[in-house]
């Protein structure tokens, strides 16, 4: 390609970002969602935002663009508010923005990616394995399971599989683990089974992978609590979800506008 006309080529700059929630039954998530569009709002001023949900709840994709645009958007950015790229990500989500799209000419559109392994993100789930290990050390006699939502996408479960290796190289645990809600293998009970057979192992630290409360972080810990039963020599430690915070704000923008 000439290079005059590499020269020419701009990166998108948004002037406002929808960002797509997937949406929940669980009024504390929906307000934990929410908490986290006025965290980022004030982060990314003069960038417009609006928040939006693919399911369960309003505002919809659709309303979130008409109230952009009603604003006087041009660029939009859209940020996918989930862990991984899957069929949310790659056919839900573009298919509704392109039916918007078609409707306001004038307007520009591109879509980040979700927030996978921002650095953010990394530093989040270890801040939360250090406030549930407390003053144990990630010795011989300690694992760390990580917890994913799991899907049928294989690049979906391949990458927490990454970020799961990840998170317990920087925080330290050679035991590690990582399993899976539903969807995909291994499933979490036998995880937490086969982590807990171990002679040597005497407390387990299971970390979930979602952004807020809700009835999978409800279900995840009622499966921690059965493998209580199932192992009592074994200690079991539940971590938290990510929530709403100013490090999460950090990725959705680091996604959006770098």
């Amino acid at each position: 390609m000439d290079k005059r006309r590499l020269d020419n080529i701009r990166p998108f700059q948004p002037d406002a970002i929808l960002l797509v929630g997937h949406g929940t039954r669980d009024p504390n998530g929906t307000t934990q969602f929410f908490e986290l569009v006025e965290i980022l709002r004030q982060r990314i001023a003069p960038v417009d935002l609006e928040g939006c949900l693919l399911e369960f709840q309003h505002p919809t994709i659709e309303e979130g663009w008409e109230r952009l645009v009603q604003r006087g958007a041009k660029a939009i950015c859209i940020a996918p508010l989930l862990l991984f790229a899957a069929g949310h990500a790659r056919n839900d989500i573009p298919e509704i923005v392109d039916r918007c799209a078609a409707k306001t000419p004038g307007v520009a559109h591109q879509q980040c990616g979700p927030l996978s392994r921002c650095p953010q993100v990394i530093d989040v789930l270890r801040q939360r394995i250090e406030s549930v290990a407390g003053d144990s050390s990630p010795d011989d006699s300690t694992a760390l399971v990580m917890v994913g939502r799991g899907s049928y996408d294989v690049c979906a479960t391949a990458d927490m599989r990454v970020l799961s290796e990840i998170v317990a190289f920087h925080a330290g645990y050679a035991n590690r683990a990582v399993g899976f809600y539903a969807m995909a293998e291994p499933r979490l009970p036998g995880i937490l089974d086969q982590v807990a057979s171990d002679p040597k192992i005497k407390r387990v630290i299971v970390q979930p992978h979602l952004l807020f409360q809700g009835r999978l972080y409800d279900s995840i810990g009622q499966l921690v609590d059965d493998a209580r039963q199932r192992h009592p020599g074994v200690e079991f430690r539940l971590g938290d979800y990510l929530g709403p915070t100013e490090q999460i704000a950090g990725a959705i923008a680091f996604r959006a506008l770098s």
